[in-house]
């Protein structure tokens, strides 16, 4: 690496130093040449204006004494013409000047009044000179100097260029090495610093400390490598403190790649299963429960959270699966131990079952005696006000009695359903004459909306309770209000029905809660009216049987609604 940084850097070098030598030493030289030639031209203008003054003005010498003293005056070759162009009178005598022509483009222009000028090799000698004419009375002069004295200096001085340039050239090499070697060892660590960053070393550090672009490029890259140092750093420190807080959980988490691959898991999920589990394998080998499988594919393809059952993953142990996929592809599944938990509400159930069971006997003779009590007393006696209240609160006891066996058979699955099609306004007609003496003792109007004709499946009785359980919530807590509508719509994949008053309203952080157990909003009014406060968790138990969805919706002084939904006949058949 680094002799070929070295040898591509020399080359370069070479090629600039070299370049600029060259090109330095040849219009050095054709600048010279060109200066020497406008001076001699310069010069012999001169000499030759001289010589025609002379041939203007000299009466006393021939012209061919004036040519042959100018000559060695301006060291040039002086040659006088008449009007015509012939030559009368030359430097180099007569037979010199035989086959000059007078037809010579300085000649022409002298005779036309003009200085003129040419460079030319000489027909006889062969050697480039430097022609200048200029007119005279009747004719004209010409100088003709050579140039081979000046191309022979244009000569030396072009040698002593080149021999400079090369001498700068070879000088300069050593430095050019030495700068490239520096550049090679400094573009080295680089490619040093990048192959340890490869290797995942993130202390990897350039060390430039020099202001040039180089030394900017390695504080830079440096600066970067220390901010993915911690940022590493920090992600290491989360990855450590998340592994650390799912392995104390103690729920199994098992996160599986885009390939169906098992990634990582906790500690539970270790534990959970006999052989453990197998990373970098497939997610069968680990767990061969069909619904985990079915959750997580489900997840990892439809990329939503989903909820599952399994009841295989070990025997007698019963777990709640839930799958989210990942950002990357795959998904992570989160199996919840619910075996003690059903175990625990199991023997709530059967113990509110079996205590409710047994009170109805004692209850039950508790309200006959008092009644027969009543029948025996008179209507001014002080014990039938106190018999009166034993027989009131023996009701109550009963109808709390009877709601948690209903409660108890709904919640376990014990009651059965009969459920067939039945059309909305068959359930609607039924719920209103059912109630609608009780609705004009209440001062209430019933009414029903429909607008869902297709058939929902449902158990008649049991819807009957549901909208029994909501109606009589309405008698007791929407006083006030005229009227009470019964309507069903088509919502989603089935029917939603609904019962609205127009009474005081429910605030709104009662309607999460007002499906539990015994929760009551007014809790003095409720036991004024009588109420259990589990008619709403029964409508919601017989709701969720059918495989439905209950809710409330409210405002202050507009009213309450309830809505429950019920399945279309055609598709509970299917899922069934």
């Amino acid at each position: 690496m680094r002799k070929r940084i070295f040898l591509k850097s020399m080359a370069g070098f070479g090629l600039v130093i070299g370049g600029t030598a060259a090109l330095t030493s040849l219009s050095t030289g054709k600048a010279w040449q060109s200066y020497i030639r406008r001076e001699a031209e310069r010069d012999l203008r001169q000499k030759t204006v001289m010589l025609a003054n002379r041939v203007n003005s000299d009466r006393q010498h021939g012209l061919q004494d004036i040519a042959a003293q100018e000559a060695v005056a301006a060291g040039a070759r002086a040659t006088i013409f008449d009007g015509t162009g012939k030559v009368l009178a030359d430097s180099e005598g007569a037979g010199a000047a035989v086959g000059d022509s007078g037809q010579a483009p300085e000649v022409v222009a002298a005779l036309k009044g003009e200085t003129g000028s040419d460079v030319r090799a000489s027909p006889n000698l062969g050697v480039p000179f430097l022609y200048v004419a200029a007119p005279v009375q009747g004719g004209a002069v010409r100088l003709a100097y050579s140039l081979s004295d000046l191309e022979a200096g244009t000569a030396a001085l072009e040698k002593s260029l080149l021999l400079a340039a090369m001498a700068a050239f070879l000088l300069s090499l050593p430095v050019s090495g030495l700068l490239a070697r520096a550049a090679g060892r400094r573009m080295e660590r680089m490619v040093d610093f990048a192959e340890r960053l490869r290797g995942g070393d993130l202390s990897a550090r350039i060390g430039e400390h020099a202001s040039d672009e180089i030394g900017q490029l390695g504080f830079a890259l440096d600066r970067s490598a220390r901010h993915m140092e911690q940022a590493f750093r920090a992600l290491q420190r989360n990855g450590h403190q998340l592994e650390t807080l799912l392995n104390s959980m103690e729920d199994a988490v098992i996160a599986i790649g885009a390939d169906d691959r098992v990634q990582w898991a906790n500690r539970s999920m270790d534990n959970l299963v006999p052989q453990g589990a197998r990373l970098n394998a497939p997610l069968v080998e680990t767990v061969r429960d069909p619904d985990v499988l079915g959750a997580v594919r489900s997840a990892s393809l439809g990329r939503g959270v989903f909820t599952a059952r399994a009841t295989s993953v070990l025997p007698a142990r019963t777990f709640e699966v839930t799958a989210a996929p990942m950002p990357g592809g795959g998904a992570v599944a989160v199996l919840r131990d619910l075996t003690e938990t059903e175990r625990v509400e199991k023997t709530r159930r059967d113990f509110i079952a079996n205590v409710s069971h047994e009170l109805r006997t004692p209850l039950t003779s508790i309200q006959g005696y008092a009644e027969t009590l009543l029948d025996a007393v008179g209507d001014h006696d002080h014990s039938r006000e106190f018999l009166e209240i034993i027989r009131k609160n023996a009701n109550r006891m009963a109808r709390l009695t009877e709601d948690l066996l209903t409660l108890a058979r709904v919640e376990s699955g014990e009651q059965r359903f009969d459920v067939e099609p039945v059309t909305p306004r068959e359930l609607l007609q039924e719920a209103v004459e059912n109630f609608q003496e009780g609705a004009r003792t209440h001062g209430m109007e019933l009414q029903i909306e429909d607008g869902a004709p297709q058939a929902v499946s449902a158990d008649r009785e049991a819807i009957f309770q549901v909208f029994s359980n909501l109606i009589d919530n309405a008698f007791k807590y929407a006083a006030g209000s005229e009227r009470l509508v019964l309507g069903a719509r088509a919502y989603g994949p089935g029917v939603e029905f609904y019962v609205r008053d127009f009474g005081p309203g429910i605030p709104s952080e009662h309607l999460q809660r007002l499906f539990e157990r015994f929760y009551r909003v007014d809790k003095a009014r409720s036991r004024e009216s009588g109420g259990t406060g589990l008619g709403l968790a029964i409508a919601k138990h017989i709701v969720l049987a059918h495989g439905g969805a209950i809710r409330a919706e409210s405002e202050l002084n507009h009213g309450a609604t309830f809505f429950f939904s019920l399945p279309l006949a055609g598709e509970a058949a299917e899922a069934s």
